[in-house]
């Protein structure tokens, strides 16, 4: 079999000399004594004595064979030695887990047997070997930090689901999750492990112990004494939770903390190791020696600069050597051991990759001397090795450990074949196994647990934290008070962190030349380019993660994710910029953006991802015609008769058959696991294979390019001209429509590759961004934690000691955790957080931008893009506002005002999109711009997007509130108002002032609003001006609107009161004091919804008061009637004395914390003062009219608001002071009071309201409108209780009992009051009492008796 490599194409047995012809032929080249002189000196003997004059007598090519075998042989060890077993241990060899009867529970192991992933509760594995004498070791590699515990048991022990390893009397174990050592009882023992640490787990059975020790670190003695005698072994063992992951090395490997004194389980193979080491000491004296033929003589060189020329005497002697080596270097023990290590060395001596062309020469070398088979086995197992010792290495200050590794991952990938090998069959697999994540695992950067052991202690000697914070406990940021220690503190802290960040970006500009190397697209001397390789190849790492959702295997971990995201956003732009330099035509990578032909031509697959407008297959039915006339494509019938992902039949074995698999698959890597084969797995394998999600063109080029027929082509068929096109073949940008521009955008690979890191920060990136947001919350509420310790410890008095010490170990207590604390923050901020990372963000929301507005430009075509464009826009935006600042101002990006307007221009277009159709991205949209209008850069952003674009938003935002999520729509209209109201300009509420918001736990757009709610106000008088302007216009659509509003705050107010009655009701059961957690919830949002509805009616009435108060405008006097129930409803119910609101608020339940009387009070009198006080004279007349008429009007519940609150007395109306309950539009009788709860007698001393007692809040002018208001309707409510008549029960209204009959409707001639009849018609035509329709509704005055 002929090698392929760069060199001369010679086989293995071209060099084997064995006539004296060929003799003759060798020896032409150089003369036999120098060629003697040549083979002694690469292979010396090790001999001493008489032997060593035979030795040197002349050697040649054909003497060389057996030669090398003797030398090989020396030192060997005999057949007898090696086949005899290690006393003391029992079991096969190599060592594996035993996956067939020596487990319990559900497991994933890998197909060496030495990965397992726990895929049940608690499941539990022992080796296949187990040890009763001597001293022995394993390692165990920790790919996840979660529960588990790693020991020893014997083979008495029984585990279930419930116990493990440690749970039983002959087992032992470790747990560093929870920092605890097991055998039936636990203790503390140890430390906490991380994922990426090395557990190694010693048993000295001479002396009864056993050790654990953490990344080489002893942990100490775990257990001593334990049980050992006749019929006692013990086998290395493990139990671990649902999804965590680990991978044993019983010997296999180099172990990397050996012990003294302690052996691996599995034999080291000690002769192959010696024979190795021979051998590449032969190799390193073919390199550091030349021969002259000139003066025949040997010179010796340096090894560094050595090169291939052909030289047919090396060449020949390095073929005898790897005719041996060869075979040595498919293991994996001499690939990490031998090869590896010499590798290494070459690199030693610093310098770049570029520097050290021997690796390159070396590879040669391989690919020439090697057969195919086993060059690809030792690059495989180099690389899979780079990756462990690159993962699990130790962090150290200068980081010197995985730069080592990078580096020569570096070199090797620079050889073009090797990089084509590897990229097809081992850094991209098709599957991503256990403990090794392939190439993503060299982008990622871990963050330290242990600060201590990770070297920042002596990198950023000096800590500091926030001192200062305002009355609201936010930090702030520019204190002019700061001392000057303070300041210098803070500035040697920055020295510090730039110090580490400098460490970390040569890790990661490393990692970017990776990238840039597996990106080269002009490697195709050799076959396909190294880009396309790597495009299909991420291409099925995205198909995995997106829709593997939940298989542990199969998903790339976020922080994984993040890392690898920021690598290839530089990595793409680097590429983008030089493509640019070649081509000036196209754009620059600061304007990328994905065409929206890649969402409708079929040629990239998204997998089951949503798209704006539904699904795919619909989506091709729907929009064939637009497809044809647009974009020039006509969709294949057979494409649109497929059959979905959905009703795939499960039982269809036929396209699993048919796709690629095993090694075939994976280009000759081993068969995948069995385990995979699974009836579950099958079935989503053959549903990301045979489901027709894309439409894809051809190969060849179509003869019809003005109609194009597309047709479905898999990743894995794609080649290059697929991608980037040809003759007229447009590739990935086939069916251009008219609207998008005919100028080059990049080289189409790099456009999908973008199209991949969207989806990628969709997948996982932002929220792993959100997590890692925790560490500093936690320096934040220790610091404040910390400063009111000091404080205590000021004011504590001399005399109380006791409390002084406990205060000063509170105080050390919580300056140790900011030590940590802040040290850790500094990596974060510098791995995730830095100023180059938040650029990479912005950058992307960027893209999102620009597709979403091409993609918009193509009219229906805009159903196509995936939804998940526009959730990275409004995350990325959030990302940015919540993550990275205020460490990193966003106002210092580049061109950021006019991509927040292009931001706002989208969110205020697309949240009423006809053409978007999923519920979830609708409400994301509505809730994104909810956040956005809280903000004032923001707002502002809103405000400058275009007057038409402004006017369609509020147009949208006042549609009636049925059918759509209008709590969301209500906040943004309170927003706009905020500032602008009565006592509406606070930023907390007062009695909220020193309580935390909970929002930790929310996700992102939920969380945005919860922080949002707490921005101080930034009212839009623009926004509210066009509010008022179609309100004031379109008569149809502000009685649609308002008649909804007041819907929404009758069901809302409706269903509070019923909770707080139920809350009170449990509160006041001695057998059951708790109240369910989640009705708590709802009953506070139901009350903040209220409040805002109220606000929303304020504005209203502020802004066009006619609309309630001309009553030349139809349902004026209606919508006037019905807000003023309303209102007097809600006073009745919060003013009463000792009412149930009382009682709750005053119970102070968390979750209700904003319950309280100022929102809701507040928000009642900004409307009664609009109306009664600012109006004109006819509309204060009318307003005071209908508010007194009703007969829940009630004059104590005014006065309450200025604290002269007293009980119903003479001076109310007659209709007010009626013995008959009264009933309004919440349907129920006010409750009769309620006994105070336990514990609570207190309340009836509780101060009453009032707005004098806000003086902060309330103005002087705001308090004097309300006096006058309580003076008016006190002097109105005077002359309507004397000039009330009587009466009669028969002339009031039969629905409402509150109004006189006033009118009759037609054809029934039934009669009741115009407000009833009016608010009845609005939803129903007909009548009250028969059901005939009614057809009209005349005037009706009671005949003269």
């Amino acid at each position: 079999m002929s090698s392929k490599g760069g060199g001369t194409a010679l086989t293995r047995r071209n060099y084997r000399l064995s006539s004296d012809s060929d003799k003759a032929r060798a020896t032409g080249i150089v003369n036999e004594k120098l060629l003697s002189d040549y083979l002694h000196h690469v292979f010396p003997s090790t001999k001493h004595g008489p032997a060593v004059a035979s030795l040197r007598k002349p050697l040649g090519f054909q003497d060389l064979g057996s030669h090398l075998e003797n030398l090989l042989s020396e030192g060997e060890p005999s057949e007898e030695i090696k086949d005899q077993p290690a006393e003391g241990r029992l079991g096969p060899q190599p060592v594996v887990l035993d996956h067939t009867s020596g487990f319990e529970g559900l497991l994933f192991v890998d197909d060496d047997l030495l990965g397992v992933i726990g895929h049940s509760n608690f499941s539990s594995i022992r080796a296949t070997t187990c040890v009763y004498k001597g001293k022995w070791a394993y390692e165990v590699l920790i790919s996840s930090q979660g529960l588990m515990q790693i020991g020893w048991c014997t083979l008495n022990c029984r585990f279930n689901q419930e116990e493990g390893v440690g749970d039983t009397p002959d087992s032992y174990a470790y747990d560093g999750n929870r920092v605890r050592k097991w055998n039936v009882t636990t203790t503390n023992y140890g430390k906490s492990w991380a994922a990426g640490d090395i557990v190694s787990c010693l048993i000295d059975l001479d002396e009864g112990t056993i050790t654990f020790c953490l990344n080489g670190q002893s942990l100490g003695t775990a257990f001593t004494n334990i049980k050992m005698g006749p019929g006692i072994a013990y086998f290395p063992s493990i139990s671990l939770s649902f999804k965590e992951s680990v991978a044993f090395n019983f010997g296999s490997r180099p172990l990397r903390y050996p012990v003294d004194g302690y052996l691996p389980l599995q034999n080291p193979p000690t002769s192959d190791l010696l024979k190795a080491h021979k051998l590449l000491g032969y190799i390193k004296n073919v390199l550091c020696t030349a021969i002259d033929t000139q003066e025949d003589r040997l010179l010796e060189t340096d090894c560094a600069m050595w090169s291939l020329h052909g030289e047919p005497t090396v060449l020949v002697t390095l073929a005898h050597i790897f005719n041996y080596f060869a075979p040595l270097m498919c293991k994996v023990y001499l690939v990490e051991d031998v090869l590896m290590n010499f590798l290494l060395g070459i690199l030693e001596g610093g310098g770049s990759v570029d520097e050290h062309p021997l690796i390159q020469q070396l590879l040669d070398l391989f690919w020439l001397l090697m057969e195919d088979y086993e060059v690809n086995e030792c690059l495989k197992q180099l690389m899979m090795s780079l990756l462990r010792a690159y993962r699990f290495s130790p962090i150290i200050p200068d980081l010197g450990f995985q730069i080592h590794y990078l580096r020569l991952t570096t070199a090797v990938l620079h050889h073009e074949k090797s990089r084509k090998y590897l990229l097809n069959n081992v850094l991209y697999p098709l599957i991503i196994t256990f403990d090794v994540l392939r190439s993503v695992v060299f982008f990622y950067i871990k963050t330290p647990l242990r600060v201590k052991e990770a070297g920042l202690e002596e990198l950023i000697p000096t800590t500091w934290w926030p001192t200062h914070f305002d009355k609201e406990g936010k930090d702030e940021r520019e204190c002019k008070d700061e001392s000057a220690d303070e300041r210098l503190r803070r500035r040697a802290y920055e020295r510090g962190c730039q110090r580490l960040k400098k460490r970390i970006e040569v890790v990661e500009e490393l990692q970017v030349q990776i990238l840039r190397l597996l990106l080269n697209n002009k490697d195709k001397t050799t076959g396909e380019a190294s880009r396309y390789i790597f495009l299909n190849k991420f291409r099925k790492f995205l198909q995995e993660n997106a829709s593997n959702r939940g298989h542990p295997t199969a998903l790339c971990p976020p922080e994984y994710m993040v890392c690898f995201l920021h690598r290839l956003i530089t990595a793409v732009r680097s590429c983008w910029d030089d493509g640019n330099r070649k081509n000036q035509s196209s754009i620059r990578s600061e304007e990328a953006y994905v065409p929206p032909q890649l969402f409708y031509n079929g040629k990239v697959d998204y997998f089951d991802l949503q798209r704006l407008g539904g699904l795919l297959s619909h989506l091709k039915k729907t929009f064939k015609d637009d497809l044809a006339s647009k974009a020039n494509i006509i969709i294949d019938p057979a494409e649109i008769q497929a059959t979905s992902m959905d009703d795939l039949d499960e039982d269809e074995e036929s396209g699993a058959a048919q796709r690629p698999f095993g090694a075939a698959a994976m280009g000759g890597a081993l068969a995948r696991p069995s385990w995979l084969s699974s009836p579950t797995l099958g079935r989503a394998n053959r549903f990301l294979s045979t489901a027709a999600v894309s439409l894809m063109t051809p190969r060849r080029p179509l003869t019809q390019p003005e109609k194009v027929k597309v047709r479905t082509l898999t990743v894995e068929q794609r080649t290059e001209e697929d991608i980037e096109g040809s003759h007229g073949n447009d590739g990935l940008l086939l069916g251009r429509p008219v609207e998008e521009p005919e100028q080059p955008v990049a080289d189409k690979s790099l456009l999908e590759i973008v199209d991949g890191i969207v989806m990628m920060y969709n997948l996982s990136v932002h929220q792993q961004l959100g997590k890692m947001v925790v560490v500093s919350d936690d320096v934040h509420e220790y610091a404040v934690a910390l400063k009111d310790t000091e404080e205590k410890i000021a004011r504590c008095p001399a005399r109380r000691s006791d409390i002084l010490d406990e205060l000063q170990k509170s105080q050390k207590v919580f300056s140790e955790k900011l030590n940590h604390l802040s040290r850790r923050l500094a990596w974060i901020n510098a791995t995730i957080y830095s100023k180059e990372k938040m650029l990479d963000v912005y950058w992307l929301l960027c893209v999102c931008i620009r597709t979403i507005e091409h993609a918009d430009n193509t009219g229906s075509l805009f159903a196509f893009t995936p939804e998940f464009y526009l959730n990275v826009a409004m995350n990325a935006y959030s990302a940015l506002k919540n993550y990275f600042s205020p460490a990193n101002n966003m106002e210092e990006l580049p061109g950021y005002e006019e991509t927040l307007t292009q931001l706002a221009a989208i969110l205020a277009k697309h949240f009423a999109d006809p053409r978007i159709v999923g519920t979830d991205i609708k409400d994301s949209l509505m809730q994104a711009l909810a956040s956005y209008v809280c903000y004032p850069q923001s707002l502002r952003a809103v405000e400058r997007i275009p007057e038409e674009q402004r006017v369609a938003m509020m147009r949208n935002l006042l549609a009636p509130y049925e059918q759509r999520p209008w709590a969301q729509t209500n906040w943004i209209l309170v927003r706009l108002w905020r500032g602008c109201g009565f006592g509406y300009r606070y930023t907390r509420l007062p009695h909220l002032l020193k309580t935390k918001p909970e929002d930790a736990n929310l996700p992102s757009l939920q969380r945005d609003l919860s922080v949002a709610s707490f921005q101080k106000p930034c009212p839009s008088l623009l926004l509210q001006r066009h509010m008022a302007e179609l309100l004031s216009v379109d008569k149809d659509m502000a009685a649609s609107f308002l008649n909804s509003v007041l819907n929404q705050l009758n069901w809302a107010f409706s269903e509070f009161i019923g909770m707080i009655q139920e809350i009170q009701q449990a509160a006041e059961r001695p057998e059951r004091n708790f109240v369910d957690t989640r009705q708590l919830k709802v009953c506070a949002t139901c009350f903040d919804l209220s409040v805002s509805l109220l606000r929303v009616l304020e504005m209203t009435v502020t802004l066009v008061p006619e609309i309630f108060l001309d009553w030349s405008r139809p349902s004026a006097e209606l919508l006037l009637r019905r807000l003023a129930q309303l209102l007097n409803q809600v006073l009745n119910r919060v003013t009463a004395e000792k009412n149930l609101f009382d009682r709750v608020v005053n119970l102070r339940l968390p979750g209700l914390e904003s319950v309280d009387h100022y929102p809701i009070l507040v928000a009642v009198t900004g409307i009664l003062v609009r109306i009664l006080v600012d109006g004109d004279r006819q509309g204060i007349s009318r307003a005071a009219s209908v508010l007194l008429s009703d007969p829940c009007f009630q004059l104590h519940s005014i006065q309450h608001l200025l604290g002269e609150g007293a009980e119903p007395s003479s001076t109310l109306p007659a209709a007010a002071s009626s013995a008959r309950p009264i009933v309004g539009s919440l349907g129920s009788s006010v409750a009769p009071p309620i006994p105070s709860a336990a514990g609570n007698t207190g309340s009836t001393e509780r101060k009453h309201f009032s707005l004098h007692s806000y003086t902060d809040y309330i103005s002087e002018e705001e308090k004097h409108k309300v006096e006058l208001m309580l003076v008016f309707l006190t002097e109105e409510s005077k002359q309507a209780a004397a000039s009330t008549a009587p009466t009669s029960e028969e002339d009031l209204c039969p629905i409402c009992y509150a109004h006189s009959i006033s009118a009759v409707f037609k054809p029934c001639s039934h009669k009741s009051c115009k407000a009833c009849i009016n608010q009845h018609l609005m939803n129903n035509k007909d009548c009250f009492f028969c059901k005939a329709t009614i057809t009209g509704v005349d005037d009706y005055n009671k005949p003269a008796c």
